[in-house]
């Protein structure tokens, strides 16, 4: 499920030393308690990881 869900949760995990599954919590009680803004943020962080993996994918490829 969470490879399907952008990997947001688990990148913030490994960068912050916590497990996925209580930054998933944090992201949920988050969303409620601020009537959902903490979604834009995951939506932004999973853009940008997408750009990165893009860019490292581009770059692996030209020196194939």
């Amino acid at each position: 499920m969470e490879r399907s869900a952008f990997g947001v949760c688990s990148y913030l995990g490994d960068k912050m030393g916590l497990a996925s599954a209580r930054v998933r919590m944090y992201f949920i009680y988050l969303s409620f308690a601020t009537l959902g803004s903490p979604i834009i943020i995951y939506l932004f962080i999973a853009f940008w990881l997408n750009v990165k993996r893009y860019i490292k994918n581009s770059r692996n490829l030209r020196w194939e």
